[in-house]
């Protein structure tokens, strides 16, 4: 135990680092290494601990960077936020909100390919309600997904602050919610000695890091360091998008068939219990979108339609075509021997 604890402290310090230059990202590195040593449930206590010692540290090593016309807008809408997005998790699956997170990293891509010049362009100072609506969207996501790594870096980034002020600012946004965690986990008893050991043992690799990366920093320059914080929000976004998809596609059945004929292409989705398909007809250049339909969804003169064939099939499928352009339509898809016959309804005098 020991023998592996002094193997894991220069790897979390080096950790620390990385995520003070990156903008985030250590507890997606840390959580694997807690696992050694805990079980699941006591893992976020540890690691709470720990990244609110870098917090708090990084505010001591900093104080004197930290913008003050951020933090007084940011804070006071972020927390009502939290709870909001805390309580909207009983409603709302993670995973979507995870998977929408993911393409907006992926906004970053055009950053990596500007030069330094092209990059001080873009960076000026926000208005108030734009702190205000951040504040909000960050104590919004954290509350719902549980936290806000790399998201709002680029908010940072961009509002042209310097790299210290970016890390003491940053820091000085984040430490308050640590510490709401950390006051939630224990009084639910969701700790142990083994936990707060442990959890100790990272804090103060992040208080060697937070007061070691002062003498770090003056050896990176602006432009690197806005590159790497780019970099890293881009990396995050690709592997957080291939991460969620498959969870989607696993838990919610999530599943794409295309067909091809002569005459048109069928892409056909199903999510869920839910089925349609986006259809497009070659000959006319036609799109449309078709989802199946009950008995009770037709119009009466279809319902006696269907009325006189359902003895004459084995099986009768109903699906209504909305077309973006023409007349929207009713289809029956006839089963009689293994034979499909298809029919196609505006209504029964236009039948096709």
């Amino acid at each position: 135990m020991l023998l592996k604890i002094g193997l894991v402290f220069p790897g979390i310090v080096l950790i620390f680092w990385v995520s003070a230059i990156c903008g985030g990202g250590a507890s997606l590195i840390l959580i694997p290494l807690l696992s050694w040593f805990l079980p699941a449930s006591l893992v976020p206590f540890s690691l709470t601990l720990g990244t609110f010692a870098s917090t708090a540290s990084r505010i001591i090593v900093f104080r004197k960077h930290v913008n003050t016309q951020i933090l007084l807008w940011f804070i006071p809408f972020s927390i009502p936020a939290v709870v909001l997005g805390a309580w909207l998790i009983k409603f709302m699956n993670p995973l979507y909100l995870q998977f929408g997170v993911a393409f907006f990293l992926l906004l970053n891509i055009p950053q990596l390919f500007q030069s330094e010049q092209e990059l001080q362009k873009d960076e000026k100072p926000y208005p108030n309600y734009v702190l205000a609506l951040v504040g909000f969207l960050c104590g919004f996501v954290s509350g719902v997904i549980g936290a806000v790594g790399l998201l709002f870096n680029r908010f940072y980034l961009r509002y042209g602050l310097s790299k210290e002020e970016i890390i003491a600012t940053r820091a000085a946004n984040e430490v308050y919610l640590h510490l709401i965690k950390l006051i939630v986990y224990a009084s639910l008893d969701l700790y142990s000695e083994t936990a707060l050991h442990l959890g100790l043992l990272i804090a103060l690799a992040a208080i060697v890091s937070s007061f070691s990366i002062k003498f770090i920093l003056p050896l990176i320059s602006n432009f690197v360091f806005r590159k790497v914080g780019y970099g890293a929000m881009v990396v995050s976004g690709f592997v957080m998008l291939f991460s969620t998809s498959s969870h989607i596609i696993e838990q919610d059945n999530l599943s794409f068939v295309l067909q091809r004929n002569e005459y048109e292409s069928e892409l056909a989705v199903s999510w869920r219990n839910s089925h349609f398909i986006l259809e497009y007809d070659i000959k006319d250049g036609g799109l449309a979108i078709e989802w199946p339909v009950g008995y009770e969804d037709l119009p009466q003169d279809l319902q006696q339609y269907f009325d006189e064939l359902k003895d004459q099939y084995d099986k009768i499928l109903l699906e209504k075509a909305f077309k973006f352009r023409g007349v929207s339509s009713y289809e029956f898809y006839c089963y009689k021997n293994g034979v499909l016959t298809k029919m196609d309804f505006e209504s029964i005098l236009t039948a096709k």
